[in-house]
């Protein structure tokens, strides 16, 4: 194979794969329909030619077999009058006419059945126009959807990896940060209204325990008991214990005092 032969074969290869990619369906058959109505229009027209010289051979026809029949009522005339002669001239012309009569209707009768063919043709393709348009518009609505599909689930693959979705994860991710500060902030301010009240409620256990140790200590009524209620009576002090010992004890009593006053202070 020779070099300009390969050349073009790829040149064809190349051109066809261009058009193909280039071919719309809507447009392909919106213009094989225009081509099919045009073709149409041309048979139309050679249909319409056609009977119109068959209705002028038909008029020939008539024409020449009236006149060959006039010609041969004048040669009748001419023999009548004895003019033999002029009666073989109009048997002549009688002749001539109805020669060029035969051939009118020879040629009739092509034309008729030329023109019953092109009849059969422009009907059938009449039906094909027809049924190719309710096929193109067919073809063409399920391209359409086709279309249509195809760029609906483009538009859903862009958005299952566009920056829309990483937005909307950010935001909701956001938003679960923002309800996690709220609950935390709200359960730190709980505890601490409780940690006050726990406070309070401590404070007033050791006051209410130190007065009762007060009172226990100095033998009067507990805070919050009746006057009626029967007093634990102070034991006697022994005369015979000594008297430097009770100095120790009341040493030893005030050191708990201060430890005790220290913590309370500490609380």
């Amino acid at each position: 194979m020779g070099l300009f032969d390969r050349l073009g074969r790829v040149v064809r290869a190349n051109l066809n794969d261009l058009v193909s990619k280039a071919e719309d369906p809507e447009k392909v058959l919106e213009q094989a329909v225009i081509d099919m109505q045009e073709d149409l229009v041309q048979l139309r027209q050679a249909v319409a030619r056609t009977i119109a010289e068959e209705k002028r051979t038909e008029q020939r026809l008539h024409q020449d077999t009236q006149e060959a029949k006039k010609w041969e009522e004048r040669a009748k005339l001419a023999l009548t009058n004895g003019e033999e002669n002029l009666a073989r001239e109009a048997l002549a012309r009688k002749k001539s006419l109805t020669d060029t009569a035969t051939a009118y209707q020879t040629q009739l009768a092509q034309q008729k059945a030329m023109s019953e063919n092109l009849r059969r043709n422009l009907a059938a393709l009449e039906a094909k126009i027809s049924e190719a348009k309710t096929k193109k518009n067919m073809l063409q609505a399920r391209a359409k959807a086709a279309k249509a599909n195809a760029e609906l689930q483009q538009t859903l693959g862009g958005i299952g990896t566009s920056s829309a979705t990483g937005a909307f994860e950010r935001m909701e991710n956001k938003v679960l940060d923002m309800e996690a500060t709220s609950q935390a902030a709200g359960e730190l301010a709980g505890f601490g209204i409780e940690n006050q009240f726990a406070q309070l409620e401590a404070s007033s256990g050791v006051e209410d325990e130190l007065a009762a140790l007060k009172a226990s200590m100095s033998g009067g009524a507990l805070p919050g008991t009746s006057a009626a209620t029967p007093q634990l009576e102070a034991s006697p002090v022994d005369s015979s214990v000594p008297a430097n010992n009770a100095g120790q004890d009341d040493a030893v009593i005030d050191q708990e005092l201060d430890d005790l006053r220290r913590r309370l202070n500490d609380l």
